[in-house]
């Protein structure tokens, strides 16, 4: 027989878990027809001599909900060969949505996930208002990748609460509604809903993000959707403090897990710089819930993020001297960050757990636009603050206001637990890809997990490595017939060569809508992508197809 793609030569890789081997594979329809020493021919062939073949990555995180109007190719995940994302993640995203609220969820994704009001106000079409018209809007629209959705829950209490879901817990009656449309997402092919408890999520002005005021009336009873319908799963975030999950969180789990008789995957799972230990503290205290179903995500490539004060990072939310900060003008932000006031309640603040360590040998000067300041890119604030004869936080706030809001510094912030990438306790993850484009980008683990922690470090097998970035994941959320690589399974296929995978260092663009900033890592061997079948990317360059689909649950 004649394959429509045969791949000839590779090391095969399948996902779940076993040996490496040599094989060819050919591809008819959109699926693998067979694996082996191939004698047919293909109507197209890659050569992958030398080359190893594994599924396609399956990302458990991100928030690219917005930026599938405007990027096709999801970027910088698919780059890096990726292939089917998992996003409205943290309780936040655009559907259901009433043309008037628009505004209302914009700013949502703006406080929670990072990305410019402007390039969300250009970028999103709103050609939807319900949940599952979302879904055949991403259809018709069409993408480079697959795209699996979870419901989030904040624009569904926004739908039937209005301005009140910012407010107060939902009433019965307006719980009843809420679970309603849920299960109508769920039903039209969410594969579960997603929300928060963090004080770090703010949303529309400044206020509680609206999924974080949902009681446990509530979600027990959007939980029991999942169990009605026997399908789907739950994310959200945990735990209040990023260094420790109480017992009351580890009870909402227990809660979810329980109403819902599906698995749950939860964050924050991180090792701080500022507090290397807080994540074994957490694993431990959690142990119940976790033996039980319900998974913390791990990230396995450190984080240093780009920080400007023009547009206030989440890391600031937590703290009360913050609150006027959001959404604020230009001149009201000049005005606070020159306040003794705000600075000695925003200093006595730091001396509790919070986002932001207020580590001054961790914080760097990156840009800065007036040229009277370029000397100091690259000098920590601790060491300018020494050369000023100030203390840390004032140097901090005064740079920001010498170069009138443009200062943008480099923060180190998270190392990985490498003890944990075989761990079967975490679900490795949590990417955030589409998020926080201005600060950094961790779209391309895929890649630095292979390059770093199996070539270099050898901490994980290949074949192990593979695994937990497509078979896991795809049973994980129930995605049939993808992240591995047998006979009859969808073709999504990643090639690269093992002894050059990695990431570039990371560097800013302004591709986004209206010329926005993001950052973006790129990839190193990286030779080939294919998605149902189809190459997206050959050596790094796009074939301009989208066969990608929306995968329902």
């Amino acid at each position: 027989m004649a394959f429509d793609l045969l791949i000839r030569g590779g090391t095969i890789v399948d996902g779940l878990g076993g040996p490496a081997y040599p094989a060819d594979i050919g591809i008819s329809h959109g699926r693998i027809a067979e694996i082996g020493r191939l004698r047919a021919n293909g109507a197209r062939e890659i050569n992958a001599d030398g080359l190893i073949v594994s599924p396609g990555f399956i990302d458990p995180h991100t928030h690219y909900d917005g930026q599938i109007c405007w990027d096709p190719t999801v970027s910088a995940s698919s780059w890096h060969g990726v292939t089917t994302v998992v996003m409205g993640n943290c309780g936040v995203g655009l559907a259901p949505c009433r043309p008037a609220d628009h505004e209302i969820a914009t700013w949502d994704l703006v406080n929670v996930e990072g990305i410019p009001f402007d390039v969300l106000h250009r970028g999103v079409t709103w050609d939807w208002e319900s949940f599952p018209q979302y879904l055949d809007a991403a259809d018709r629209r069409g993408a480079a990748i697959n795209l699996a959705c979870l419901a989030p829950l904040t624009p569904f209490r926004h739908y039937v609460m209005g301005e009140a879901s910012m407010e107060r817990a939902a009433t019965a009656e307006e719980t009843a509604s809420i679970r309603s449309l849920l299960k109508e997402a769920i039903a039209a092919g969410a594969f579960g809903f997603s929300t928060s408890t963090a004080p770090q999520h703010i949303g529309y002005k400044g206020r509680p993000l609206a999924c974080r005021l949902a009681d446990r009336n509530e979600l027990a009873a959007y939980a029991s959707v999942l169990k009605e319908l026997g399908k789907g799963t739950i994310e959200l975030i945990a735990n209040r403090r990023v260094d420790v999950i109480a017992p009351d969180e580890c009870a909402l789990l227990d809660l979810l897990l329980e109403q819902s008789g599906r698995r749950i995957t939860w964050l924050v799972l991180r090792k701080f710089i500022h507090q290397p230990d807080s994540y074994k503290a957490m694993l431990q205290a959690a142990d119940g819930p976790i033996r039980r179903g319900a998974l913390p995500q791990l990230a396995t490539m450190p984080l240093t993020t780009e920080m400007g004060l023009a547009q206030p990072s989440i890391s600031f939310a937590p703290y009360k001297s913050w609150q006027g900060a959001f959404n604020a003008s230009a001149e009201d932000l000049r005005r606070l960050y020159s306040s003794g006031d705000f600075r000695s309640a925003f200093r006595e603040e730091l001396k509790g757990p919070g986002l932001f360590h207020g580590r001054w040998d961790l914080v760097t000067v990156n840009f800065a636009k007036n040229p009277a300041m370029q000397p100091l890119i690259g000098k920590t604030i601790e060491e300018i603050a020494r050369e000023r004869g100030k203390d840390g936080l004032d140097t901090f706030f005064d740079l920001v206001l010498e170069d009138n809001l443009e200062l943008i510094y480099s923060v180190v912030r998270t190392d990985v637990p490498t003890e944990l990438l075989d761990d079967p306790r975490v679900l490795i993850g949590e990417s955030d890809g589409g998020a926080h484009v201005d600060q950094f980008c961790t779209a391309g683990y895929t890649s630095q997990t292979i390059g770093t922690w199996v070539r270099d470090a050898q901490i994980l097998t290949l074949e192990r490595a593979i695994q937990r970035m497509t078979a896991e994941a795809a049973d994980f959320f129930g995605i049939r017939d993808r992240g591995r690589l047998v006979a009859g399974a969808a073709a999504d296929l990643v090639i690269f060569d093992f002894n050059n995978i990695g990431c570039e260092p990371a560097e800013a663009v302004n591709d986004l809508p209206g010329g926005g900033r993001r950052m973006i890592v790129r990839p190193r061997g990286i030779e080939h992508v294919i998605v149902n079948g189809r190459p997206i990317f050959t050596a790094g360059r796009y074939s301009g197809e989208t066969p990608g689909r929306v995968l329902r649950s």
